[in-house]
């Protein structure tokens, strides 16, 4: 039996201040918190997926490991990189329009509808309401 992967459950990131990560990750995405626990902090992202963020004592950034977050729209990436640039400081990573580490060193790559090819979106319920159809 060979096996079928489904999507990508959850992605775990790690900061070394669980309340500030908090309030950024709330501030920037408007993501919905699910549960919490000592130490740790969990977000809705999408249907299915979430995100975990683990306290530890010492950050290790990674030079190109990421995860990737799916916006609407340009407006909507274009207010991220406006808030995560002027209201948290953080540098915008080229050549990308919307890549930048978080305040612990965690890099997200911001996309839209745009950047994605339709054929992996229709699992979203917002891709399938539009009514496009294949064929």
């Amino acid at each position: 039996m060979a096996v079928q992967v489904y999507g990508c459950n959850h992605v775990v990131i790690e900061v070394d201040d669980v309340p500030k990560a908090v309030a950024f990750y709330r501030d920037v995405f408007n993501l919905e918190q699910l549960d919490e626990g000592e130490g740790d902090a969990f977000f809705k992202l999408g249907e299915h997926q979430f995100l975990a963020i683990f306290k530890v004592d010492t950050l290790q950034p990674e030079r190109y490991r990421h995860f990737g977050i799916l916006v609407r729209d340009q407006a909507q990436v274009a207010e991220v990189r406006e808030k995560v640039s002027r209201k948290y400081g953080l540098e915008l990573l080229p050549p990308f329009r919307c890549d930048f580490r978080d305040p612990w060193g965690n890099r997200i790559q911001v996309v839209d509808l745009h950047d994605e090819s339709l054929i992996w979106l229709l699992p979203y319920r917002e891709v399938q309401e539009t009514g496009i159809r294949f064929g």
